[in-house]
């Protein structure tokens, strides 16, 4: 084979078909002024691109089937109401107005102050929300430059290639017929990457430089669940992966006429699959694949692309619509995950370590004005349907008790005002920092569940940021370290009588979901994408027998001897 490489797998299947590279250079825009007699006319030029933009991104959405789920359709609906957004559109007039900018560089200069909050944020997830500015951006300035869109092909079947692709370009080509894309850019939580697992996309993406290597129409292998790329194979090679596909497609048959039955293991030990969600239009997944709950709903899309924050009465609609959507399915709402973007002890959000800094419930104690009208908000939602409160990055009992006290103090408020609301919504935490984890037995005391946060657990406990090349290989889930702190949470959790659930990626991978079993752990919240493998993983597992390995293994973590038995018990399945 003339070429073997690697790059992140973002879905399990698996495709074969002849390479189509997307060519789209990056745009250069370089500072430039106009005439102060210029500005009227420059400002409306900025005005026609983005109307442009704008209906061109309309024209691909109606061509999207009807059929499409509104969750996947959202994506689109999502940058078209940036294009509306004063913080794309109006900003870069003022920047025009003041300074005599050209129309591009007073939005690359808005572009970059957008992009450089985003880029502060700590949560991985919401970090690759700064794609969707780029995406923006560069729609309206190939508008204001009259750079011509590629005129469309016949992708039916092929494998595209490209530096990245924007949501609208993933859902026309999957429409198109496109067997999978790999991408130069990337990563594991981006919206792309979301909707190639929605969609069922085989899809590799960081796979630098792979435009450049590969040539139109070489037979390329993807294989989304390994993250490799192979081109040229041989015939033995292409007869493997080809299997492989076929083999692909049953297990997708089989695993939809797993909706609807419960997740019980083998010896009949009930197990509850819940779904992280973060828009109010993914309640139709949820409810398709008849998750148990919503183990996770983020509310930080409610302050992104935004001047100022959302008001009570916006936070209540939202949520109530949800609630009311999911029509009795309980939900957990996790209070606001944001950083702050100012000035922390003398140094900028840039300049200190945004992991480490004023965020989540920190950020959130610090300025009741903002917090409280979410909270207000979650208490009258809970009204309408089943809601707990989760609370993000807790490390110490004062955080549980200062947040508790302003949960009282908002009921009584709702009473006296007679505003309908939920007077005992149980109030939990996400167990993500290794101290409340070591506190677990103390913070058990306090609060009515727990939530283990594997994503920002690891990289806390390991010290390794896991979007970051150069140290990522160090990020490990069966860490001595972490196993034993999920172990601690779980134990604390059972001695006190509350349940406790994972949320982080680790528990929809079916490759932890035994070991995890055997820990203890009863309730796994995860994208709704990775709902129907983990329910066929839990099917065929034995829930004695894991207890039984696993409490051998936390034995001999410290032995050599661990690994081997880590390697029997996660593949069980």
């Amino acid at each position: 084979m003339t070429y073997a490489g690697n790059g992140i797998g973002i879905t399990r299947g698996v495709a074969i078909g002849p390479a189509h590279i997307l060519q789209r250079d990056q745009l250069e825009i370089s500072p430039r002024t106009i005439e102060q007699d210029q500005v009227q006319a420059e400002t409306e030029r900025f005005r026609q691109a983005v109307n442009n933009a704008r209906e061109r991104l309309q024209g691909i959405r109606r061509k999207i089937p009807e059929s499409t789920r509104s969750d996947i359709i959202e994506f689109i609906d999502t940058h078209l109401l940036m294009m509306n957004d004063a913080a794309l559109v109006e900003v870069p007039i003022d920047l025009i107005s003041r300074h005599s900018y050209a129309a591009e560089w007073a939005l690359q200069l808005q572009r970059d102050a957008l992009v450089q909050v985003f880029n502060t944020m700590d949560d991985p997830y919401l970090r690759t929300r700064r794609d969707d500015v780029e995406h923006v951006v560069n729609q309206i300035q190939k508008a204001l430059l009259e750079l011509d869109e590629e005129a469309e092909e016949e992708l039916a079947g092929k494998v595209i290639l490209a530096q990245d692709l924007t949501p609208a370009d993933t859902i026309l080509m999957r429409h198109q017929g496109i067997a999978a894309f790999i991408t130069e850019f990337g990563g594991p939580m981006s919206h792309t990457a979301i909707l190639a697992r929605s969609l069922g996309i085989p899809a590799v993406v960081g796979v630098h430089s792979i435009t450049r290597i590969l040539r139109h129409g070489e037979q390329v292998v993807v294989d989304g669940e390994q993250g490799v790329v192979l081109a040229d194979a041989d015939p033995a090679t292409l007869t493997h992966y080809a299997r492989r596909m076929d083999s692909a497609e049953q297990r997708q048959i089989r695993l939809r006429s797993l909706i609807g039955q419960p997740a019980t293991t083998r010896e009949g030990t009930r197990i509850q699959l819940m779904a992280n969600i973060e828009l109010p239009e993914d309640i139709q997944a949820t409810r398709e694949l008849q998750a148990d709950a919503v183990g996770l709903y983020r509310t930080e899309f409610l302050y992104m692309n935004r001047e100022g924050t959302p008001d009570e009465e916006e936070h209540y609609q939202t949520y109530r619509q949800v609630v009311e959507g999911l029509d009795g399915i309980p939900i957990t709402i996790r209070t606001l995950d944001l950083g702050a973007d100012k000035q922390v002890d003398g140094c900028t959000a840039s300049s200190c370590n945004p992991a480490l800094g004023l965020r989540a419930i920190r950020l959130c104690l610090k300025e009741p004005k903002m917090f409280q009208p979410q909270i207000r908000a979650i208490l009258r939602a809970a009204a309408h349907g089943p809601v707990r409160i989760m609370i993000p990055m807790l490390s110490n009992l004062q955080e549980i008790r200062r947040l508790k006290q302003i949960v009282t103090d908002t009921r009584a408020q709702l009473e006296a005002e007679g505003v309908a609301h939920d007077g005992d919504i149980p109030i939990g935490g996400m167990i993500e920092v290794p101290a409340a984890a070591l506190a677990a037995d103390a913070f058990s005391r306090e609060l009515d569940f727990f939530s283990i946060g594997t994503n920002d657990l690891i990289q806390y406990t390991l010290a390794i940021d896991r979007v970051d090349d150069e140290v990522n290989y160090l990020y490990d889930p069966l860490h001595p370290s972490i196993l034993r702190l999920i172990q601690m949470v779980i134990e604390a959790g059972r001695k006190a009588g509350i349940p406790v659930s994972m949320c982080g990626e680790m528990a929809g991978d079916p490759r932890y979901i035994p070991l995890l079993l055997g820990m203890g752990l009863r309730e796994f919240s995860m994208q709704p994408g990775s709902l129907l493998l983990a329910k066929e993983s839990l099917l065929q597992l034995d829930a004695g027998k894991l207890a039984r390995q696993t409490r051998k293994l936390m034995k001999h973590l410290a032995d050599p001897q661990h690994e081997e038995m880590l390697r029997k018990i996660c593949h069980l399945h």
